[in-house]
């Protein structure tokens, strides 16, 4: 920035509007996306239009105290985030200032001062830095030079960066040393360059990689009406729209604790500031429950409350994408929880408003589904760059919607929609009747089944011939069973329960099973708040398990009633949270129970047939 500043022709400021500066004296040499800085107030900006005599910028701060002619110049580079050691466990705002740091520096009052500047990333900290390439090694970008153990839980690669390769002439031994100093040099055409941990990138740019490789694993989130129902695949797209109360929050607090990412990078965006820092203070208490460790150890946090400057708000998903992609090509599964893309478009439709634009639909601009493509086609499993051809990474991306009323309707929700290939509604009724996670199963959708069939099936345990059913089916005949139910609900209105036949009311008897002890879940109670992969499909065969044997005695003549009075139908409810997942196996204690109570009834009533067990 020091040698933007001495090489910089000054422009001055000749119009001011909200966070919008107009400047003249810079429209021949600046580019689209520069950053630019009023000298006097160390304010930073974008340069989002370039005209004949002018440009305009939007600031990332206040405008307030600034004046025309105010000096500004041009900074010569794009906003870029810097990527290092020292990332994780951090709180940033849009434009990467270290929130954490500049509190504890400012007494206390907690508000950011206009043009305050602080590096992001320490430049004091020593990194215990470990060589693994040696002299002479041709490298190419997205080579491991060597790793850092930036947390307990994850190591962290210095990689060559995107656009540079050569012969290794100089790498520095093992020991500590801070982001800023040499670490290694490289030789290309007779040319040395110097290298440090410190990569910068454009947060508009994708970062290159070798090849995109079609999703196959589920992102297991612990959450069993996802997993079985709408699940989402590693390096996938996914929607979480729901009005005010309808567990957003508690949904991508869920995730960033049990799904099966390496990386968290989570993007407060636009909410209400009291609700941000309760969010970030749950974040800081919650211990990661596969290494014991604190989760902040694996999660960036990147907060833009709805008091802060909408331009920053605009950059933040961008940023957090950014730094999702750095740690992507380091060969990790990534998941990017932007919390929410409403509020984020809402700063899109200030700023438009500002430029005076003609707006489309409820004022949003008419580029609003341009951006939210280029946010959700950032995700993708991919082959990195290097010479490693086995590393692989994953970007998945999850983003939740604020709807106006929970109407789904509006525009970003319904243009979110054709860029995801999972959609989870969350429904205000359910989240009333505190049935959560308030997932709707008729509204909701995923495209992946197909993509990840083969992971489940690789993992299933076939119990026996009596039920010798794939993951694949098991949600077929619950999506069935849950369709039929719907059916009819407005027969049940008109004519009562009692009065459909049996084989009905044992449809309705079983989707009322499948809702109450399988799709709610606790994500405060010790066992149910996360159902591995082996628990829930135990847990959901000997449900259909239950409905096929049932189906049998309604042909045989017996009648709903003598179903439900099962007094296995009790433990079958209680899995949920009485079955730790370490013991899924004790579900097949409760088959047999289940069948010899099927048996019982049957010799009780006359029929002489019994199943050896």
């Amino acid at each position: 920035m020091n040698d933007s500043k001495a090489s910089a022709t000054y422009g001055y400021i000749s119009s001011v509007s909200g966070s919008l500066i107009e400047i003249k004296g810079l429209e021949n040499q600046i580019r689209l996306h520069d950053q630019v800085q009023i000298v006097e107030h160390n304010i930073i900006g974008e340069v989002i239009q370039i005209y004949s005599d002018h440009v305009i910028a939007q600031c990332f701060e206040s405008t307030n105290g600034i004046k025309l002619s105010d000096k500004v110049i041009n900074l010569k580079e794009s906003l870029s985030m810097e990527l290092a050691p020292g990332l994780l466990s951090n709180i940033f705002d849009g434009i990467q200032r270290p929130l954490d740091i500049i509190f504890n520096s400012s007494d206390g009052h907690g508000f950011l001062e206009i043009g305050i500047e602080m590096p992001s990333i320490s430049r004091t900290k020593k990194w215990h830095f470990t060589p693994e390439k040696k002299i002479n090694e041709n490298l190419e970008a997205g080579d491991i030079i060597g790793t850092v153990q930036e947390s307990p839980l994850i190591k962290h690669h210095i990689m060559v960066p995107p656009g540079f390769f050569g012969r290794l002439t100089y790498v520095v031994k093992k020991g500590d040393y801070s982001i800023e100093e040499e670490i290694y040099k490289l030789e290309h055409n007779g040319e040395e360059k110097s290298f440090n941990m410190i990569q910068k990138w454009p947060i508009y740019k994708n970062r290159p990689y070798k090849k995109r490789i079609p999703p196959n694993e589920p992102l297991i989130t612990g959450m069993r009406v996802i997993d079985l129902l709408f699940p989402l695949a590693k390096g996938g797209t996914v929607a979480v729209p729901g009005g005010f109360g309808t567990g957003k929050t508690v949904i991508q607090q869920s995730l960033a604790k049990w799904s099966d990412a390496d990386v968290i990078i989570f993007c407060g965006v636009g909410e209400r500031g009291n609700e941000i820092a309760d969010v970030l203070h749950q974040f800081s208490k919650i211990i990661d429950p596969k290494s014991g460790r604190p989760l902040l150890e694996r999660i960036v946090l990147i907060a833009n409350t709805s008091n802060m400057p909408v331009s920053a708000r605009e950059a933040s998903i961008f940023s957090g994408v950014t730094i999702g992609e750095y740690y992507r090509d380091m060969g990790y599964n990534v998941a990017v929880l932007a919390d929410s893309t409403s509020r984020w478009a809402e700063s899109l439709r200030e700023i438009s408003g500002l430029l005076e634009e003609m707006p489309a639909e409820e004022g949003y601009p008419a580029y609003l589904p341009s951006k939210l493509s280029n946010f959700y086609e950032r995700a993708g499993v991919v082959s990195t760059l290097g010479s490693d051809t086995n590393r692989t990474g994953s970007l998945t991306i999850i983003g939740s919607v604020s709807p106006p009323s929970g109407d789904f309707s509006e525009p970003v929700t319904a243009t979110t929609k054709r860029f995801v290939q999972a959609f989870w509604a969350l429904d205000a009724r359910l989240a009333y009747s505190k049935h959560y996670p308030a997932i709707n199963w008729l509204n909701s959708y995923s495209n992946y089944p197909e993509n990840i069939t083969e992971w489940w099936n690789a993992r299933d345990i076939k119990w026996d011939e009596m039920i010798n059913t794939d993951w694949f089916e098991c949600r077929n005949q619950v999506n069935r069973i849950l369709s039929i139910e719907n059916e009819l609900s407005n027969i049940t209105q008109l004519i009562g329960e009692e009065n459909l036949p049996e084989d009905q009311q044992l449809v309705l008897f079983i989707a009322k099973l499948i809702k109450n002890s399988f799709l709610i879940q606790n994500a405060f109670d010790d066992i149910d708040n996360y159902t591995d992969y082996g628990k829930l499909l135990n847990q959901i065969k000997i449900i259909l398990l239950l409905y096929k044997e049932s189906k049998q005695l309604i042909k045989k003549g017996f009648i709903i009633d003598d179903i439900k009075n099962l007094t296995i139908i009790n433990n079958i409810l209680r899995i949920s949270h009485t079955i730790p997942n370490e013991k899924f196996n004790d579900i097949m204690k409760i088959k047999y129970e289940l069948l010899k109570e099927i048996d019982s009834i049957k010799y009780l009533y006359g029929d002489q047939h019994q199943r050896l067990i």
